[in-house]
């Protein structure tokens, strides 16, 4: 199940700080929006797996209600793909020396090919939408991703954040949407933490500054509007 964070308190706390204005975007062009759906892969979703949130499995009926719904609209679902830095990619040595002895088995998981490298077969992923690979948390973190030259060469100008983890490459994705001057929004029961409290601190920290929240089924109705 999602996690059971309710998002309209945290607006209602934001509000107050900010004249009364709860989200930000109260329309917008479905043919300009991009679905992020962030790193929902074997790695992060099986039972035992090497990063597994166990609350991503809650998630994957939102993740494609919001995709179906992106779709009738005429929007664009990107399937983010988390995937180690090549060889001659740029050094993310520091990465490693945080993970320590678990950075091998990091690395090996989400290697081109290999099992946990994949989407999870859950996910309704049709033609005509995209997958897309980064080697950082952020999809949008420059040299390792080129999902803003692709949002770019179709127009868009709004990203709907999905996926795992919300606390890590979820936020690294929204905070640098934000900051590349795209509308953000952020599926509050369609993304997922080891946590509780790890979900619902980053909600609010997507409030206060980067993002609106929805739930899925706000999100289906701000799209068929």
């Amino acid at each position: 199940m999602p996690h059971p964070v309710d998002h309209h308190a945290i607006l209602d706390r934001i509000a107050a700080t900010r004249g009364g204005v709860r989200n930000v975007f109260d329309q917008v062009d479905p043919a300009r929006t991009a679905h992020l759906v962030i790193d929902m892969q074997n790695g992060f979703m099986e039972p035992g797996a090497p990063v597994e949130v166990p609350a991503a499995r809650g998630i994957v009926n939102n993740i494609n209600r919001i995709s179906a719904a992106i779709r009738a609209a005429s929007g664009h679902n990107f399937f983010i793909r988390y995937t180690t830095t090549p060889e001659d990619g740029p050094s993310w040595s520091n990465f490693a020396a945080r993970m320590g002895i678990a950075a091998e088995t990091h690395r090996k998981a989400f290697t081109p090919g290999d099992h946990y490298w994949q989407l999870w077969p859950e996910l309704e992923i049709l033609e005509g939408d995209t997958v897309v690979e980064k080697h950082r948390f952020s999809a949008f973190t420059p040299g390792t991703s080129d999902l803003h030259a692709r949002l770019q060469a179709r127009g868009i100008d709004t990203v709907l954040i999905t996926g795992t983890l919300t606390n890590c490459c979820c936020e690294s994705t929204a905070r640098d949407a934000m900051q590349h001057n795209y509308r953000v929004l952020v599926a509050a029961d369609a993304n997922a933490a080891l946590s509780d409290e790890e979900h619902a601190a980053t909600l609010h920290n997507m409030a206060f500054v980067f993002a609106d929240l929805h739930s899925t089924e706000e999100i289906e109705a701000l799209l068929a509007s």
